[in-house]
């Protein structure tokens, strides 16, 4: 119960408070810090993040947020007129802040049968001449995939080959489920250029507080000193993030105790199964099971469902008839799939799936619903057929 309060408030650990308190007490948290962040702060996103890399102090740029650091590193890797490649279903403020900037987003696919894996056929197709940059978002929001050390070695090969540099959103690093790993990207490249970004926000269960970093992770020097003069540039448009959070930055990297991370962690993987095993009794939706990261994609069997003609319809209608809300697959560039969250109490996410599958069984049509059943019965009999014979 307490672990599930903690997630449902975001009242983050009693180390946590105290490392504001005491920076609350410092003069030095009260004026302006340097623009990339303090050099004390900065050093402790570096020994934090040691898995990523080799990383010294000035290699962090501090920011508004993870947000910031994704509006940051897009800023200088990119002008208008170049693209860069985003995955599809991905984190929607990609578009809205590269569109700002005149870049075009190109999507490469994921693939929701193989735990959403890039399709990396794909993604080198979809590289040209005016590709500044691969935005690698793992874990995902919203898939809460994680991807093996395998899969991100493919993923690097095709950067090194095509000489593109890394975006590694890994703001989720380490929120991964029990038979998963998490790995930074950046700790597998040779050659690839990567800006990672990350921040207090979902570890720590503090997103109000804004407290975010880039780090370069440049080991040949291939993005040059353009690159980092150019994020300490961009950092000087808002002074760096808040003093008061900067100053309280060593102590709650330092001391925030495993136990509180484990706790978060083991409420949400629960909820996760809780979620994929009521949502399974749903006819025509297709829970996938995440493997990190706080989220769950559906798919919807829109076929199934004759009286919507999309994925916002049949949200639209489950909001007014449940008052249960999930955000619309297009959101995400992806339709007919819709997105839940698994931070909620247990027993409002029990109730909401339960809605979810009332909703289901009130629209569903019957005939489409017992030709699927007879196709899956077809399946399962040929399936088994096949390992007879053998």
């Amino acid at each position: 119960m307490v672990t599930q309060l903690l997630l449902a408030t975001s009242i983050p650990p009693e180390q946590v408070i105290q490392a504001i308190r005491d920076s609350v007490e410092l003069h030095t948290s009260r004026g302006y810090a340097p623009s990339r962040g303090h050099q004390e702060a900065r050093e402790a996103v570096a020994e934090y993040s040691a898995h990523q890399g080799d990383i010294s102090a000035e290699d962090v740029i501090l920011s508004s947020g993870c947000s910031h650091a994704i509006e940051l590193v897009i800023t200088v890797l990119a002008e208008c007129g170049q693209n860069i490649l985003v995955p599809k279903p991905g984190f929607m403020i990609y578009k809205t802040l590269a569109e700002g900037l005149g870049i075009e987003i190109r999507y490469y696919r994921l693939l929701p049968d193989k735990q959403w894996k890039v399709d990396l056929h794909d993604l080198e197709n979809q590289i040209n001449d005016d590709t500044a940059a691969i935005v690698v978002i793992n874990p995902s929001n919203p898939c809460g995939s994680v991807y093996n050390k395998e899969h991100l070695s493919e993923i690097l090969d095709i950067a090194s080959r095509n000489q593109v540099p890394i975006i590694a959103d890994e703001i989720y690093e380490h929120f991964v489920f029990s038979g998963n790993e998490f790995t930074a990207i950046s700790s597998l490249s040779k050659d690839v250029p990567v800006l990672t970004c990350g921040g207090l926000t979902k570890r720590f269960l503090v997103p109000g507080w804004r407290m975010g970093w880039v780090i370069i992770h440049d080991r040949h020097n291939i993005l040059g000193r353009e690159v980092r003069q150019g994020l300490a540039n961009l950092s000087t448009r808002i002074l760096g993030p808040s003093t008061l959070i900067q100053r309280a930055l060593p102590a709650i990297l330092k001391y925030t105790p495993q136990s509180f991370f484990d706790d978060v962690l083991l409420f949400i993987e629960n909820q996760a199964k809780l979620a994929y095993a009521e949502l399974l009794r749903a006819p025509g939706l297709r829970p996938i099971m995440p493997q990190g990261a706080m989220y769950m994609m559906i798919e919807i069997k829109i076929s199934l469902f004759s009286e919507f003609k999309n994925d916002l319809q049949f949200v639209e209608s489950m909001v007014s008839e449940q008052s249960v809300f999930c955000l619309p697959g297009r959101c995400f560039e992806y339709p007919n799939f819709m997105r839940i969250v698994l931070t909620v109490p247990e027993d409002a996410l029990r109730e909401a799936c339960q809605r979810i599958v009332i909703f289901c069984k009130e629209h569903i049509d019957m005939d489409e619903k017992c030709n699927e059943i007879k196709s899956n019965i077809i399946q399962m009999t040929n399936e088994t057929e096949v390992i007879c014979n053998h």
